[in-house]
């Protein structure tokens, strides 16, 4: 991982925060894929239009499979279909099921609540027509990646309230409060690829402060959690939102509800996405990979 931040640095590209979203979305696109693994090749990916919005499906195979909402990262601002492609062809190779990858609206053009409200319409016509496709509605699960996570979170309280059980809610590295001030952010806010002056200018594109404290921005404000569905989280130990995300998981579980915790040592956000480099990411797009299996199995 050292060394993977070394090759980055010395690569001195502009930060995020020092472009504007047009110039950060083209650096992200052109560099999302360079350190992931070659796209796998799968029987079934399939460009569409849910709800309103492009979405790609990736299918291991054919027949009624189990099926994934998969919301990308990118701080509300960047990130789309393609630079996550390489990520949901592992999971859904990996899973042996299907993985519906969702190109929400983006920060500063929509902002909040914008992309939450894609994620639930998402979510809301996967529940009624993933027939249709070819896809087994029972068995629907949500997940994401940094402020896809935090999507996929808020989708899994949204399913809860409208009664749609859910297999699984997987939290890749997710956001889940109003403000960057944990011990975390501190610790790793500069150097650890994520940085402080980033995270803050994602915020400033998505959302004003005033409505920080919304949970559908900081899903650790919601008033209860109880009767969310399952959880995998999957977490970095030298990423600043780790304290938030431990402490989303205890808010689960003091919630009764079941948390399969994975704390990936040594490595920094948006490891998951460095499979060709590091060893650890397979490792954990496989540990997604089974607790979507076992959340799947009837």
């Amino acid at each position: 991982m050292a060394g993977v931040l070394d090759r980055i640095r010395r690569a001195n590209r502009p930060p995020f925060h020092a472009q504007t979203p047009a110039e950060a979305r083209a650096a992200y696109l052109a560099g999302a894929e360079i350190l992931d693994l070659p796209r796998a090749a799968l029987p079934r990916v399939e460009n569409l239009v849910v709800a309103g919005r492009p979405a790609r499906l990736y299918a291991a195979g054919h027949g009624a499979l189990p099926v994934l909402l998969y919301l990308h990262g990118g701080g509300f601002v960047i990130g789309g279909l393609e630079t996550h492609d390489s990520l949901c062809r592992q999971l859904a190779l990996r899973s042996g099921g299907a993985v519906l990858a969702l190109d929400y609206r983006l920060a500063p053009e929509h902002p909040f609540p914008a992309a939450v409200d894609d994620t639930w319409a998402a979510l809301d016509w996967l529940a009624t027509h993933a027939g249709s496709l070819g896809l087994n509605a029972s068995r629907l699960a949500i997940g994401g990646d940094s402020a896809g996570g935090t999507l996929a979170a808020v989708g899994a309280i949204h399913a809860r309230d409208r009664g749609l059980p859910l297999a699984l809610q997987l939290l890749i590295t997710p956001g889940t409060v109003a403000h960057a001030d944990t011990a975390s952010h501190r610790l790793f806010g500069q150097g650890f690829l994520l940085d402080s002056a980033s995270i803050a200018w994602f915020f400033e594109q998505y959302i004003p402060h005033a409505h920080r404290h919304d949970w559908r921005f900081a899903p650790s404000e919601a008033p209860d959690l109880d009767g969310v569905a399952p959880t995998c989280l999957l977490l970095a130990e030298c990423d600043p939102l780790i304290d938030e995300g431990l402490a989303y998981g205890d808010r689960l579980r003091a919630a009764g509800v079941p948390v399969q915790l994975e704390l990936a040592r040594g490595l920094t956000h948006d490891f998951i996405k460095m499979g060709r480099v590091l060893k650890e990411a397979a490792a954990c797009q496989q540990l997604a990979a089974d607790a979507l299996k076992t959340a799947w199995t009837p």
